[in-house]
């Protein structure tokens, strides 16, 4: 088994087989392409261990028997449906590593929450007994699973040491931001644009309650109002962050595009105009609100609400089928400053 390269089964559903937390460790680590007596060395275990649990990983059916060796029936899963075996071993190399999980468009967790309870205990068992300074130098040149273990240290300069390693790839970039507490270390992983650019990097370096004010101005300052609008609203973030959130959207859209500030009140039909009250659009903002017919009642009440919309707009909305048919907004809307003098008269 020592020549062999460990490759999924993918006629079998690895969520229906009961894995040991050290199993979906060795799992994850498997990419089609990798040889076993490569696994030791990839994931910090002894040989004969590595072994058992490949062969348990074959009895149970997620991996594909090794050449020569006869087919294991699977443990824990359903025999496969007539053909389905012909069907996979037909894939080609490429075809039978593919993960199974799809992609997910937000990132979710980048490690399963056993690899990730292993690289931590990696961490706290082997690596910060030694000193500090041991850890810089060896997190200079570690492998995986080693090097992910560092990214669980809280001291800034070992950080720094993880992200001057060459193996260092956006899984590690995302585990600091994840767990590491420092801001010093967190500064460390946004120097290199390309970590800082990452949507899964961003998503967790928002919900770090150590980051800095400074930090998330530079890497937010430039993104569009409807993102910074959902950080100052979103519940898994920080307070600190999201107050941040809400005075760089205020300041932003004073100056933002024109396109942006209507996507944002559009897009949440009004409720980012809470927090930019006293806020008031320009000429081109209000000509986009203008140009378009209102249905959602609640928009139409929000705008009505929000103290610097503009005359042109209040006009437009009272001209709207929605307000006519509906008393309570069209007297929200003949109540607003903003109202035309005449509109305002004759409510009176």
């Amino acid at each position: 088994m020592a020549d062999w390269t460990p490759k999924l089964n993918l006629s079998v559903d690895l969520k229906r087989l009961s894995l040991t937390a050290e199993e979906g460790f060795v799992l994850s680590r498997l990419d089609g392409h990798t040889a076993a007596s490569h696994l030791p060395a990839l994931t910090g275990l002894p040989p004969d261990r590595i072994q058992a649990i490949l062969t348990r990983l074959v009895q149970q059916g997620a991996l594909q028997p090794a050449p020569g060796a006869p087919s294991a029936r699977p443990l824990a899963a359903p025999a496969p449906a007539e053909g389905a075996e012909e069907g996979a071993s037909e894939l080609s190399d490429s075809e039978s590593s593919e993960p199974e999980e799809p992609e997910e468009p937000e990132p979710a967790d980048d490690e399963s929450p056993e690899a990730l309870g292993n690289y931590r205990q990696l961490f706290e068992t082997r690596l910060h007994p030694l000193t500090e300074d041991e850890r810089t130098a060896r997190a200079h040149g570690a492998v995986d699973p080693e090097l992910s273990a560092f990214c669980f240290d809280p001291v800034p300069a070992v950080i720094k040491a993880v992200m001057e390693n060459p193996r260092t790839g956006l899984a590690h970039a995302r585990l600091i931001v994840r767990h590491h507490r420092n801001p010093v270390g967190l500064e460390a992983v946004c120097a290199r644009a390309a970590f800082a650019a990452d949507t899964g990097v961003r998503r967790w370096l928002a919900r770090n309650p150590q980051l800095p004010g400074g930090l998330f101005r530079r890497l937010w300052s430039g993104r569009r109002l409807l993102e910074l609008h959902k950080v100052s609203v979103d519940r898994d973030i920080p307070e600190g962050t999201r107050r941040t959130a809400r005075e760089l959207l205020r300041q932003r859209f004073t100056t933002g595009p024109a396109e942006e500030k209507a996507e944002l009140i559009l897009n949440t039909e009004g409720r980012s105009l809470v927090a930019l009250s006293g806020l008031p659009v320009d000429g081109k903002t209000a000509a986009l609100l203008c140009g378009r017919a209102y249905r959602s009642p609640l928009l139409i009440q929000n705008i009505a609400r929000w103290s610097a919309a503009p005359p042109a707009l209040v006009a437009h909305l009272l001209k709207q089928e929605a307000v006519r048919r509906q008393p309570q907004l069209r007297m929200l809307l003949q109540r607003h400053p903003n109202a035309p003098a005449d509109v305002r008269r004759g409510e009176r």
